[in-house]
C-alpha cells in the first residue's frame, strides 16, 4: 500500500468550492463522489476522534438516495453536516434540496 500525503484543511472560513476541493483529494476512485470510507480518511487526516462514526453519520445525513456516496445535489447536505457537527466554517453554501 502506497502512502499518500494530503493537503490539510485550510484554516478559517472556506468557500464550498474550497471544501469540496479539499475533500476531492480523498476521492480514491476518482468518481467525483465521496464514499463513507473516503470521508473517514478525510476526517482521520484532521486527527478527529471517532472519525469512523462521524463519517457514517455524515453520510447518513447527506446521502439522500442511499447509494453509499455523496455527490451532485447531496453535497449541500454534507456541507451543512460539516458545519453543524465538525465546526468547519463554510461560506457560500450550495443550496440544499
Amino acid at each position: 500500500m502506497a502512502f499518500m500525503r494530503y493537503r490539510g484543511l485550510p484554516q478559517g472560513e472556506l468557500t464550498a468550492e474550497e471544501f469540496w476541493a479539499w475533500l476531492g483529494q480523498f476521492d480514491a476512485d476518482h468518481d467525483g463522489r465521496i464514499s463513507r470510507e473516503e470521508l473517514q480518511r478525510a476526517l482521520q487526516s484532521l486527527n478527529l476522534w471517532f472519525a469512523s462514526w462521524k463519517a457514517r453519520e455524515g453520510l447518513r445525513a447527506a446521502d439522500a438516495d442511499r447509494d453509499g456516496a455523496v455527490g451532485g445535489a447531496e453535497v449541500g447536505q454534507l456541507f451543512s453536516f460539516a458545519q453543524r457537527q465538525l465546526g468547519i466554517k463554510i461560506t457560500q453554501l450550495a443550496p440544499t434540496d
